[in-house]
């Protein structure tokens, strides 16, 4: 557990920093399960050392990445129709659950719009990136004086295993609880991931408790290849981070010339694809897992898919998890949707 030393903050955050201690051990099973499999992959999740975690929030900025950007006008053009569609009426509790809350800059709108309404509210956010929690909470915590925070650094699965035990309630009386789940996160999820993830979620509601989720919805290939392939070479180097983390984190030698960079549309699945192709035969050495990786000629390694949806596939998950789907928004291209899942 991590608390800040600052006195006027220390008794409004507390940090759990959950499975730390065998994190490394993971990653290096992770790791030797993907290379050892056929084809070969790598959990997306593993993105998100200090260094993936900020190219992620450079690939935000850039022009042909317009999830951030469409998301973001949803979410701050219709911030308060969403939260009195929800119903949360003044100066009632209220916990704000957020699953990869990242920099939090997206979520600012949405306490905003409760504090307006003078909520007591308890915000909760679980991002498996220590360094950015620990900085992103800091700053919120500057600028909400009444904010107070409970995060998790933890995957998902593991923060809401946490919730579910302890219940975790830290405003008084009975709070609405509001789970975030914004940037399409969950298109990195296969379908059965996906349902496993919602389930989860819904173990820590009470009925009537909500999730908004942003989902990409489906589109042509000619404007979602570019956002994962950009011209100046972001998310090549995003995508290229996770050898060098397993470089320097398990002694590995790739040579990160040798890998490129490609994003792949599969229509059939409505998903994007992001790999890492060997531009010759080669072999890698994995000292820390005493591994020998063989490479064929552009043959690839798998990191990151990314499912687009349709409002048909929205309410089919909604129905699947316990949910259903009351409302979605949309930016004005119609090209991302923001969806409002209620606890059945």
């Amino acid at each position: 557990m991590f608390t800040i030393s600052d006195s006027n903050q220390s008794d409004r955050l507390t940090i759990f920093q959950l499975n730390l201690s065998d994190s490394r051990d993971s990653f290096a099973r992770d790791v030797f399960a993907g290379f050892t499999s056929s084809p070969k992959e790598l959990l997306p999740k593993y993105f998100y050392d200090e260094l993936g975690s900020r190219l992620f929030e450079a690939i935000c900025f850039l022009p042909e990445y317009y999830v951030t950007r469409d998301e973001n006008e949803i979410i701050s053009g219709r911030v308060d129709e969403i939260i009195n569609e929800i119903g949360i009426p003044d100066r009632s509790p209220v916990r704000l659950i957020e699953l990869g809350s990242g920099s939090a800059e997206k979520t600012r709108h949405v306490i905003e719009s409760l504090s307006q309404r003078n909520a007591e509210l308890c915000y909760l956010p679980i991002d498996i990136s220590s360094p950015s929690l620990e900085r992103s909470t800091k700053e919120l915590l500057l600028a909400y004086s009444r904010l107070r925070i409970i995060a998790y650094a933890a995957d998902y699965s593991t923060a809401l295993r946490e919730l579910q035990n302890t219940e975790a309630r830290a405003t008084q009386g009975n709070p609405r609880t509001i789970v975030l789940f914004f940037g399409s996160s969950i298109g990195n999820l296969d379908p059965a991931e996906s349902h496993d993830l919602l389930r989860g979620i819904r173990m820590v509601l009470g009925r009537g408790d909500v999730l908004l989720m942003g989902a990409d919805l489906k589109k042509s290939a000619e404007i979602l290849i570019p956002a994962y392939d950009d011209a100046l070479g972001v998310t090549a180097a995003f995508n290229l981070n996770l050898l060098v983390r397993i470089n320097r984190e398990l002694d590995g030698n790739f040579d990160l010339a040798e890998f490129e960079h490609r994003a792949i549309y599969d229509e059939a699945r409505g998903r994007m694809e992001m790999h890492l192709f060997s531009r010759r035969a080669q072999v890698v050495r994995i000292g820390g897992i005493n591994l020998e990786v063989d490479f064929k000629r552009n043959e690839s390694i798998h990191t990151e898919n990314s499912y687009k949806y349709d409002l048909e596939d929205l309410r089919e998950l909604a129905v699947a998890t316990g949910f259903r789907l009351d409302r979605s928004w949309f930016d004005s291209h119609r090209r991302f949707s923001l969806s409002l899942f209620t606890a059945a």
